[in-house]
């Protein structure tokens, strides 16, 4: 194969791959207890999808402090498996809320509400994958 050697890196690019997700999950976490009250609100909504009671802001600053948290996590290869998971979760809940809230009301809407699906299915594939050389777990 043409890129074959590029295997030998494979450690390397799970660390780059964990930096960047990780600090852009980081920021998104913040960005929320940034905004405060309204933020939290519209995460926490989607909560309500599961039935599990309790307030919209309460489950907004859950969420907001598990994707900073995560993403530390995973920045750092610490209970790297267990973060992706529970990322994954956050990322397909986030999924439902927008398709239920009617964001996406056809195909054609699909682009700009994708991100958190395909985020969830990149969480389970670097759970599956594990956190590399580069870690504090060192898988």
């Amino acid at each position: 194969m043409l890129l074959k050697f590029l295997g030998k890196y494979r450690d390397l690019g799970l660390l780059i791959l964990r930096l960047g997700v990780g600090a852009a999950f980081i920021v998104h976490g913040i960005g929320k207890f940034m905004v405060g009250s309204d933020a939290f609100k519209n995460v926490g909504a989607a909560m309500g999808l599961l039935g599990i009671p309790g307030s919209a802001e309460t489950w907004g600053i859950v969420v907001a402090a598990t994707e900073a948290a995560g993403g530390l996590l995973l920045l750092i290869g610490l209970a790297y498996r267990p973060a992706c998971l529970v990322l994954a979760f956050t990322m397909a809940l986030a999924t439902a809320h927008l398709y239920v809230n009617a964001k996406m009301r056809s195909m054609k809407d699909f682009p700009s509400t994708s991100h958190p699906l395909k985020m969830a299915f990149v969480f389970i594939g670097l759970a599956c994958v594990g956190p590399g050389r580069f870690s504090v777990d060192k898988d």
